[in-house]
């Protein structure tokens, strides 16, 4: 191995889920996420994964069940995830289903642009962070996979309060969620609901992870020590979880 496995994420609870033997963690949204990883691979990768939460896009998805995607589509692009990885990942994840996984530079909260993407794309799921590792992944024929747990299903509408809850670092806002809440308190039943669904997540990604082992599913993964090259950034997002609770929905949300 030329270096370790570099999970992708954009919430800080992701990331201390994620980080283990041989697996560094990049956490970070859009530009920064590009900046940040681009270095890394520099600096020697042998895989790269978007590792944690993504919403749901075809019917029937639930709240917790696992996509191992087979590309990330864009716009004008589609990514073929590394086979062999994906079988792997397939393998440890009893019950995920193998499907295109979307990437969008914002997340999308109404059932109706849901049902819209489902039908342009095809994918199973979104997220906002899949879309930029696999291109980097490609440019530098770097093995890339995309494993993520659904938070919100297809028919599920996210409130205004999940979509304001997330600082720069991947840590909750909870002040904004509660000023949105205040604004807009007609929002807090479809609030509690999203609750819900996000501890539904958060435990399918601790199970999930532990079922992945050592190098998250890389196939032959032979690191047997903490090869951890995360930045500076990404350690602070780990620590900040120590205490080990489940985001609020806002943060939640701005992961996909």
């Amino acid at each position: 191995m030329t270096g370790g496995i570099v999970a992708v994420t954009s919430l800080a609870l992701e990331a201390r889920i994620a980080l283990g033997p041989g697996v560094s963690v990049i956490c970070s949204q859009g530009s920064h996420l590009a900046a940040h990883l681009e270095s890394a691979v520099k600096r020697g990768v042998s895989g790269i994964i978007s590792f944690g939460i993504a919403g749901g896009l075809a019917p029937g998805l639930v709240a917790g069940q696992w996509v191992a995607a087979a590309a990330i589509k864009t716009a004008q692009q589609r990514f073929p995830t590394d086979r062999a990885w994906t079988r792997c990942l397939l393998e440890r994840l009893p019950g995920a289903v193998h499907a295109d996984i979307v990437g969008i530079d914002a997340p999308v909260a109404d059932p109706a642009d849901k049902q819209s993407l489902h039908a342009q794309t095809g994918a199973a799921a979104v997220d906002t962070e899949s879309h930029i590792a696999a291109g980097i992944a490609a440019a530098h024929q770097v093995p890339f996979v995309a494993c993520r747990a659904i938070i919100d299903a297809a028919d599920k509408r996210l409130p205004p309060a999940a979509l304001v809850g997330l600082r720069a670092d991947g840590t909750a806002d909870v002040g904004a969620v509660l000023g949105s809440v205040i604004q807009q308190p007609t929002q807090l039943p479809t609030l509690v609901r999203t609750a819900l669904d996000a501890w539904t997540a958060r435990a399918a990604l601790y199970r999930g992870r532990r079922m992945l082992g050592a190098g998250l599913g890389f196939p032959d993964f032979v690191g047997g020590k903490d090869d951890v090259r995360a930045s500076a950034r990404a350690e602070l997002d780990v620590s900040a979880l120590e205490q080990d609770h489940a985001p609020p929905p806002g943060a939640v949300a701005e992961a996909r």
